[in-house]
C-alpha cells in the first residue's frame, strides 16, 4: 500500500497551533520537524541531551519547520488531505486577521502532498525517536534503541508507540508525568483516561503504584497499550480496557490522569468526580495555554479546586483536587 505524505510548512510558533487544529479534526499522528529543537540540543540546555551529534542532524538546523501527516492512498485519504488544506487556509486567515496577536507569524502555512511508497515510508519515522529524558527521573526509550542508566534512580519506560501514536516525548506527556511524580503515592489507585500507548500508566507503575487502570475508546490504542504494558513487565499491576469514562466504567481512583485536549478535558470534567476517591486528584493536559483559563473554569464548576498549573512550550497541565462536603 502507498501513502500520501502531507507536509504543512509553518513556523516554530505555528507548530503548536497547527497540531491543535489537527487534533480538533481528530488527527493525532503527526511528525514534527522543528529546527529549533536541534538548536536547543546544540545549546546543550540539559547535561543529558547528547554526547555525539551526527552530521545529518546538523543539516536539519536550516530546514523550514513543518508538520507532516501520512494518509493511506485511498479516497478517504484524499478527502482528509483536502480537509487539511481547507483547515490550513482558515488558520492562515485567522493569523492574518491578528487573532493570535499582532506581528505573530505562522510562516507561509502552505500544504504539499506527495505519494510515498510503503517500503520508503513505514519505518522512516523510527530514526527520529531516540531515548529521551523527559523528567528528572523518567527516560522514554524506544524498543529498537539501547540505553544504559545514567544513575540508579532513573526510571526507564520502554515503548513501541506504533505509527498511530505519539512517542511519549511531547510536552503534555512530560507535564503529566511531573504531576504524577508529585501527587501520587505507592498506595494510590490511578485511572488513565485515553491511555493511547499506555505511557502514563507505565510511568505510574514505575513510581511504585500497584493498582492502575488505563481506558481508551480506540480499540487499536487498547492493543498497543497492552503490548507496551507487557513489554515493561507490568501486566500484574496495570489493566487496560476499552471504555468511555462517561459510561460503563465504575472504577474509582485516588488520581485520574487525562492527557487529551482542552475540549475533551472540559467535557470529561463533569464525570471525573464520580470516579474519584481518597485524595481526589484530577490531572489533565493536552491543553494549549491560550485555553487554560477556560479549562480551569470548567474544572472548578464541577467541584474541584485548582492545586497547580505547569506550563511547557505552548502547553499546560492542571492538577485539581475534588472538594469534599
Amino acid at each position: 500500500m502507498n501513502y500520501i505524505e502531507t507536509k504543512i510548512y509553518t513556523s516554530s510558533f505555528g507548530i503548536e497551533h497547527t497540531l491543535n487544529m489537527l487534533s480538533e479534526m481528530g488527527i493525532e499522528d503527526a511528525v514534527i520537524e522543528d529546527p529549533t529543537d536541534i538548536e536547543d540540543l546544540m545549546d546543550k540546555k540539559n547535561s543529558y541531551d547528547w554526547d555525539y551529534v551526527d552530521a545529518s542532524v546538523m543539516e536539519q538546523v536550516n530546514e523550514e519547520p513543518a508538520v507532516i501527516l501520512y494518509m493511506e492512498d485511498s479516497q478517504e485519504g484524499q478527502n482528509k488531505v483536502q480537509a487539511v488544506k481547507a483547515a490550513v487556509d482558515k488558520l492562515r486567515e485567522r493569523m492574518a486577521q491578528g487573532e493570535f496577536g499582532h506581528g505573530v507569524s505562522f510562516g507561509r502555512m502552505e500544504v504539499e502532498a506527495r505519494l510515498v511508497k510503503d517500503e520508503d515510508w513505514k519505518d522512516n519515522w523510527k530514526e527520529f525517536f531516540k531515548p529521551t529524558k523527559i523528567t528528572e527521573r523518567m527516560v522514554v526509550k524506544p524498543t529498537w534503541e539501547t540505553y544504559e542508566k545514567k544513575s540508579e534512580d532513573e526510571l526507564i519506560i520502554e515503548i513501541d508507540p506504533g505509527m498511530a501514536f505519539g512517542t511519549g516525548t511531547h510536552e503534555t506527556t512530560t507535564l503529566c508525568i511531573r504531576l504524577l511524580e508529585k501527587y501520587t503515592e505507592e498506595k494510590d489507585a490511578v485511572l488513565d483516561v485515553g491511555c493511547g500507548s499506555g505511557i502514563l500508566s507505565i510511568a505510574a507503575a514505575l513510581l511504585g503504584i500497584r493498582n492502575i487502570l488505563g481506558v481508551d475508546i480506540d480499540p487499536i490504542a487498547v492493543e498497543v497499550s497492552k503490548e507496551n504494558v507487557q513489554l515493561n513487565r507490568f501486566s500484574d499491576v496495570i489493566r487496560i480496557q476499552y471504555g468511555d469514562l462517561t459510561k460503563g466504567i465504575d472504577y474509582k481512583a485516588d488520581v485520574v490522569v487525562a492527557n487529551l485536549m482542552a475540549d475533551l478535558v472540559m467535557m470529561l470534567s463533569c464525570d471525573v468526580a464520580r470516579h474519584l476517591t481518597g485524595k481526589g486528584i484530577f490531572i489533565s493536559s493536552g491543553i494549549l495555554i491560550e485555553k487554560q483559563q477556560q479549562v480551569m473554569e470548567a474544572i472548578r464548576k464541577n467541584g474541584f479546586e485548582i492545586e497547580e498549573v505547569l506550563e511547557q512550550g505552548e502547553w499546560c497541565a492542571i492538577a485539581a483536587r475534588l472538594k469534599r462536603g
